[in-house]
């Protein structure tokens, strides 16, 4: 029986590649924002716009492809290549068709945004920059059911390196073509769209190169054209709750940003600044998810309670080790951090140090709830657990955090803090409920029923 410090060992084994693959995903983003910040505001706030529209539909077929690390793990430790090869594929069948149908809210993006109540400038511009970076979503949505299958197999280090040369073309891109430099020409959003798309291609190219040159066992684009229905319903059985999942918390973000821009244009420049500081440390919690999702999906595949509980435990412990460090790091060091992203010369300097460090005492809070309930998710997809889940999670997120959010910011009066109570609140609910939902139920399935 493996110990504590052997699950923490090998957690962390798997995980810091993983949580290395998050952050230089996250890169990608932020050199988007920072370059096209650079080059001029309209372009930011299009490309800040574009963005969450793009992710929100991304993150929708992000569950298909997710779906497919707990199925890839279970099948390894019962040793099956062939089950493994049908899962990729049938994700692969998926995502794909996902993509065709996204592709026509990402070409046609402009009246949406329009009816959400944006700009028409910045609709326009934002609607500009969809049409070239949409393109992104198929290989985007591949590389992503690659990197799944990858590390169901715990090859977590090829998962790394792989994000890292996606984050090193995109930022090289972006430098070219959205400026004109080194003889391109200068495209500005246009240009980052198609940096976008070339660094989605770059990773789909070097992913399938390493599946099919290191793992031709498991032959995943032989007779690729071939239905097979059955794996294709049970990657869609628990991915699209996994995507609609991610839906909800998304969205719920989306809320609160606009509800701060309620309050004007500083609360929500202090909320976008919190976000990100909060979304920087989150990554760590996301590849402690994921690797709990592979460890309990290869328990559950042998069907070992025992080990999956010991797991499931060390995991959860390790997350509040890294919330506590945040919390500390966020309290003490809230206004150097919020520094980081203000010019000395801005005006509003003061007002936003004043507003984003309050959101940095709630986002102390916040990593607490949130990587718990983080942990929660990854645990049960790794019992290929997601439909309850989902229903748990979407009734935290917009019957309890939303509603709370808008209570306390304005019935309240508490305004940004408020704001931020509700999503604290939200997340907690989330995290006890999908806890519960594990210790109470999904691990007493292990060793009880036959592996599916």
């Amino acid at each position: 029986m493996m110990t504590y410090g052997g699950h923490a060992r090998a957690i962390a084994i798997l995980g810091l590649p993983l949580i290395g693959g998050h952050l230089a995903q996250f890169a990608i983003g932020l050199t988007d924002t920072v370059m096209l910040g650079w080059y001029g505001v309209e372009e930011l706030a299009a490309v800040t716009l574009a963005g969450s529209y793009f992710f929100i539909l991304f993150m929708v077929g992000g569950g298909l492809a997710m779906a497919i690390m707990p199925l890839v793990a279970a099948s390894d430790a019962q040793g099956d290549d062939t089950s493994i090869r049908r899962v990729t594929r049938m994700g692969l069948w998926q995502t794909a068709m996902f993509g065709v149908m996204a592709m026509g809210m990402l070409w046609w993006s402009e009246p949406i945004l329009l009816l959400l109540g944006q700009k028409p400038d910045v609709a326009g511009l934002a609607a500009e920059y969809l049409r070239v970076a949409g393109w992104g979503m198929f290989p985007a949505l591949w590389v992503m059911v690659l990197k799944s299958y990858l590390a169901g197999l715990e090859r977590t280090q090829i998962v790394l390196w792989i994000t890292v040369l996606a984050a090193i073309v995109n930022a090289i891109g972006n430098y070219a073509l959205i400026f004109g430099n080194w003889g391109a020409p200068e495209l500005g959003i246009i240009g980052a769209g198609i940096a976008s798309v070339l660094t989605q291609l770059v990773s789909l190219v070097a992913v399938v190169f390493y599946a099919l040159k290191v793992l031709p066992q498991h032959a995943l684009f032989q007779r690729f054209w071939r239905p097979d229905w059955e794996m294709f319903g049970r990657v869609f059985k628990i991915g699209v709750p996994i995507g609609l999942t991610n839906l909800s918390e998304v969205s719920m973000f989306g809320a609160s940003a606009m509800m701060m821009g309620w309050l004007g244009t500083v609360p929500l420049a202090a909320h976008g600044i919190a976000v990100q500081l909060a979304s920087a440390t989150f990554m760590v919690h996301l590849g402690l998810s994921s690797a709990a999702t592979i460890r309990a999906g290869n328990a559950f595949g042998r069907q070992d309670r025992p080990h999956m509980a010991k797991g499931a435990v060390v995991v959860t412990v390790m997350s509040l080790a890294v919330s506590a460090i945040s919390m500390v790091v966020f309290l003490t060091c809230a206004e150097p951090l919020i520094g980081l992203f203000v010019e000395e010369d801005e005006p509003d300097l003061v007002a936003i140090l004043a507003i984003g460090t309050g959101l940095l005492g709630m986002a102390a809070l916040f990593q607490l709830v949130d990587g718990v309930q983080a942990i929660a998710l990854g645990v049960l997809r790794g019992v290929q657990d997601t439909a309850v889940p989902m229903v748990m999670a979407a009734l935290s997120y917009w019957a309890v955090g939303i509603p709370a959010s808008y209570v306390f910011g304005f019935m309240f009066g508490l305004e940004g803090i408020g704001v931020w109570l509700g999503l604290v609140l939200g997340l907690a609910c989330a995290a006890v409920l999908l806890m519960a939902r594990f210790w109470g139920r999904s691990i007493k399935q292990v060793g009880t029923a036959p592996t599916t």
